[in-house]
């Protein structure tokens, strides 16, 4: 694994000291890695595609928590350096350091394969493709214009796993094992969506996936294997203290998956069936409300002392997110919208 590593901080230190590598391009390259974040698919994408097509929102949203919570059981089993400390722990380049720099976005603190920015992105970007090329074709019968829609995932695959690459968060390696994980995880499981389901479904798979990961989690410390080693590691060797933030954590990606598939359930469970029946407008307006929300619900401070009040407020911020967008900010929509229409009659 060493030449592969040491390839992989070629190619970083490659991206960061080409023509792409200036000070007017970290910005996009961060900006790029932002979008690939798992948080991105919950917090953007699935209020974009839950207000443009239901069906494919509740997708968005059950294909990026399982496949994160896969993501995060991989991670603990394969476990993965990171670039960023990889350098400086590997003792290699003692005499001649590589001239990279670290970012904001750089310090994870899980361990590195396979990428979770990738594996999520192929996999829940999949389902976005390959139901908007769908209904393309079906109106237009244009293969071109329906590949056009694959190419282009090909494309935004390839610019966030660069992206990862260039702000040291992984090795290109992983990076490529992540993007063939989640392809066949959102070619799987947007087979299996449950449109249908109660809410004690989704209360169920819930609790399993927590109680999953807890035993999985439980039984590698009995045989003695450190699951810390990551965290450690990355507080060890951040460039900046403040960079390594305990959202990224293992256990913040379990309860982020654990509340959006438990809020899920009880959007499903409090909204009409079928949804709210909103034109066009309304529902601009629906989404619009609902991503302000999101965003300023995702600014909230949470206290990071004691570790389990930390988590137990982000399993909360996560099960509002489908509340958001499936129930509250339709359902305000609907209630202005319907007594504007009683006032004009």
């Amino acid at each position: 694994m060493e030449a592969v590593h040491r390839h992989g901080v070629w190619l970083a230190e490659s991206l960061q000291r080409g023509p792409l590598g200036g000070p007017g391009y970290e910005r996009l390259w961060q900006t790029l890695t932002h979008m690939g974040d798992p948080k991105a698919s919950m917090l953007l994408l699935f209020p974009l595609a839950y207000t443009v097509h239901g069906r494919t929102g509740v997708a968005v949203l059950w294909v990026a928590a399982l496949s994160e919570w896969l993501n995060l059981v991989l991670k603990w089993m394969l476990f993965g350096e990171r670039p960023f400390w990889w350098i400086s722990e590997s003792g290699l380049y003692l005499q001649n350091p590589p001239e990279v720099q670290q970012f904001a976005s750089t310090c994870e603190t899980g361990p590195g394969s396979p990428s979770g920015h990738a594996m999520v992105t192929a996999a829940v970007w999949w389902v976005v493709v390959f139901n908007t090329a769908s209904y393309l074709y079906r109106r237009t019968h244009s293969l071109l214009l329906s590949s056009l829609l694959y190419i282009l995932y090909v494309v935004m695959l390839a610019a966030v796993g660069l992206s990862r690459v260039f702000i040291l968060a992984h090795f290109p390696h992983q990076v490529l094992a992540g993007s063939v994980t989640g392809f066949i995880l959102g070619v799987v499981l947007s087979r299996r969506v449950p449109h249908g389901r109660p809410l004690v479904f989704f209360v169920c798979t819930s609790v399993a996936l927590m109680a999953g990961a807890l035993l999985l989690h439980a039984g590698l410390s009995a045989v003695g294997v450190d699951l810390s080693w990551s965290i450690a590691l990355a507080r060890k060797r951040c460039a900046r203290p403040e960079w390594v933030r305990m959202d990224t954590a293992p256990f913040s990606s379990l309860t982020r998956d654990c509340g959006a598939l438990l809020g899920l359930g009880l959007a499903r469970y409090w909204a009409p069936p079928g949804g709210w029946a909103l034109p066009r407008a309304p529902r601009a307006l629906s989404l619009a409300l609902a991503s302000l929300a999101l965003y300023h619900v995702n600014r909230l401070a949470l206290p990071v002392r004691p570790p389990g009040l930390f988590y137990g407020l982000f399993l909360v911020k996560f099960i509002m997110v489908p509340q958001v967008v499936m129930v509250l900010a339709p359902g305000l929509v609907h209630m202005l919208t319907h007594r504007d229409g009683k006032k004009r009659d």
